[in-house]
């Protein structure tokens, strides 16, 4: 086990700067910059602006002196947002969204989880093409069509829940967001539960407890060690999706999450704002795979003793 993790976080370091390098190279080469706007400045203060955010400097020179203050955790100031840095604004942003994604995780583990052990280990098709055809819903319907709906029949309609703010992370305004980020997550691990769950059942040593007599449940429960595999496999690249894919859902809903201010960001030209926001999905992207091998390795003794 110390191997497999020594061995993805010298795989993490290379990647990492790939893509910072990448995104500083490709957002610099974008036409336009941080102070174009449609009513220009005089040519004096732009070229001061330039000049005090070392912008007037060779391209990599800019990044040679990004990358040390990077190293010493410093994320630059922001452009658009001129009274903070971009580390005051992800210090409020971040625990935002983290705390949307995970809950939106937790409820599509939980949800998807019971719903395609119910549709593995079921003996009715009915049953299981219920949960299939719910599964496949989850899917199709993308975010940006479920939040409004939700908007439409739970905030202004029966008006039980606020239709967008934070309000210091009430539960009434997490509902909307949770609800609208959860179902795709939820249809996935319903259907690699359910996959699983299938497979594992029709394993030699299922079918010897069931010889024994055991009862159903002590069945299924014995085979849902070998069927969470594929949904720990999955885990990492879930709660780094949940994270990004919050920032349709934050600005949706007027959450001020590190997804409406990479929106902002985008539109102003922000350097820094964006590419903290690429690193911090980037480098959240690898930790959740290597917390998912860990657990993964824990689970499957072949991948850690291998």
């Amino acid at each position: 086990m110390p191997r497999l993790i020594l061995s993805r976080l010298a795989a993490a370091v290379p990647t990492l700067f790939a893509v910072i390098a990448l995104s500083f190279f490709l957002m610099r080469l974008a036409p336009g910059g941080p102070f174009d706007a449609e009513r220009a400045l005089d040519p004096a203060v732009a070229a001061n602006l330039r000049h005090i955010y070392r912008l007037d400097l060779p391209l990599p020179q800019q990044f040679w002196l990004y990358l040390v203050s990077l190293a010493q955790g410093d994320l630059g100031p922001s452009f658009h947002w001129r009274d903070f840095t971009v580390n005051e604004l992800f210090a409020r942003a971040l625990p935002i969204s983290l705390r949307i994604g995970s809950e939106a995780l937790v409820v599509a583990v939980l949800v998807g989880g019971a719903l395609g052990i119910v549709a593995g280990s079921g003996r009715t098709r009915a049953r299981a093409r219920g949960i299939a055809a719910v599964s496949i819903l989850g899917l199709a319907v993308p975010s940006f069509v479920v939040a409004p709906l939700l908007q439409l029949v739970f905030g202004l309609a029966l008006g039980w829940l606020p239709v967008g703010g934070w309000n210091d992370g009430s539960l009434r305004a997490q509902i909307l967001p949770v609800v609208t980020l959860a179902p795709p997550q939820l249809a996935i691990v319903a259907g690699l539960t359910r996959g699983g769950l299938r497979e594992a059942l029709a394993a030699p040593h299922i079918r010897t407890l069931r010889s024994l007599g055991l009862p159903g449940w002590h069945i299924t429960a014995h085979a849902l060690r070998g069927a969470l595999l594929p949904i720990v496999s999955y885990l990492g690249p879930a709660a780094a999706g949940l994270l990004t894919g919050s920032i349709v859902v934050e600005t949706i809903f007027g959450i001020p999450g590190i997804g409406r201010y990479f929106v902002d960001g985008a539109l102003s030209r922000d350097y820094t704002l964006v590419m903290a926001t690429v690193i911090v999905v980037a480098a959240m992207t690898i930790l959740f795979n290597l917390l998912a091998d860990i657990a993964y390795g824990l689970l499957d003794p072949r991948v850690r003793h291998g």
